[in-house]
């Protein structure tokens, strides 16, 4: 494991985006790293494919979520 420098501004949207995903900023930023190599790795996947097929290969399975009557 090592450190990587990065920019404040880059850091502050790290800070930011991982309170919305309630990870950690080391989390966040592992995320973004991954996502980004996949993304490379298949540019003609689009986020949300990558993303399920990574969730897939995890062996979550999605439900099917259903209306609740108002």
């Amino acid at each position: 494991m090592g450190i990587v420098n990065i920019d404040d501004d880059l850091h502050d949207q790290l800070r930011k985006a991982s309170a919305v995903s309630c990870r950690s900023i080391n989390a966040q930023a592992a995320f973004w790293i991954r996502i980004g190599m996949l993304c490379e790795m298949s540019p003609t996947q689009s986020f949300n494919e990558i993303v399920a097929g990574e969730l897939r290969a995890a062996g979550v399975v999605a439900q099917v979520a259903k209306a609740h009557p108002a």
